[in-house]
């Protein structure tokens, strides 16, 4: 009776179980493309330790981490197929909620520390940048990303971040040719023109937003407005960065903006 009662068992569990099912992965659809448009770069305002600690075991991750070390390193965390939980609240253009189309690193740096003559603000190491450019260009070769499209976490969220802050060398990433950079002679070219007359406000912020950042567009200088300001200037012109609109910042952004000739 016993055997029997397996039996019977064994035979109703087998005829429960989920077939699994026959994939052949022998074809390949030709309309496809890597879900990967964006990456967003940050700092971790927290030393090496703390670092993999908040990025391995609390709610927020990166695809990846460049460390500060003598010999710097580069911890790969979240696979590049996943979304990682960087970007937050984030938006580029006509695109949101990046965390499901970008690719997120960490570098290993304590941001700023505020001291009694102001706010001073910690730079990359050297080698540190060597790893990331290094890094940037795999991934730019994997998925094909658009040289508008490597940005700071203040870019896709000026509102609520400063990362990866005004010391971090943009112009080191266009000069390996990876993002795009306001021509310099351009920009001198364009500049007395706005010394005579300098654009409303209205003006700025639809440039802003032409360039990609979430800008509103209430032709006053408020401190959304001059949020975004400090961002561009931060990243763009990082020798001044007081979110007030002048000459040279408004040469840069009729560069950045300008129509690109056709090929």
């Amino acid at each position: 009776m016993k055997k029997l009662l397996l039996a019977s068992l064994i035979a109703l569990l087998t005829g429960c179980a989920t077939q699994l099912p026959n994939i052949d992965h022998s074809l390949t659809s030709k309309g496809q493309s890597s879900r990967v448009r964006f990456v967003v770069i940050h700092y971790t305002v927290s030393d090496l330790p703390l670092s993999i600690k908040l990025l391995t075991e609390k709610e927020v991750s990166a695809h990846y981490l460049v460390t500060d070390e003598n010999e710097p390193r580069v911890y790969a965390l979240v696979d590049e197929n996943r979304a990682a939980w960087h970007a937050g609240l984030s938006s580029w253009k006509n695109y949101t909620a990046l965390n499901h189309s970008s690719i997120g690193i960490e570098i290993v740096n304590p941001g700023f520390k505020d001291m009694p003559d102001g706010r001073h603000w910690y730079g990359f190491g050297e080698r540190q940048m060597d790893q990331l450019v290094a890094l940037l260009k795999q991934i730019k070769e994997r998925h094909q990303i658009a040289p508008e499209n490597f940005l700071g976490h203040a870019d896709v969220a000026p509102q609520r971040k400063q990362d990866p802050g005004p010391m971090f060398p943009w112009k080191r990433l266009a000069d390996e040719g990876l993002i795009a950079w306001p021509d310099a002679n351009a920009v001198a070219a364009a500049r007395p023109q706005y010394e005579t007359q300098l654009p409303d406000i209205a003006w700025f912020q639809q440039k802003l937003a032409q360039h990609g950042y979430a800008t509103p567009q209430t032709g006053m200088l408020d401190p959304e407005t001059h949020n975004v300001l400090v961002t561009f200037q931060a990243k763009y012109r990082n020798s001044k960065w007081d979110g007030v609109p002048d000459a040279e910042s408004a040469a840069i952004l009729d560069v950045l903006t300008a129509p690109k000739p056709k090929p």
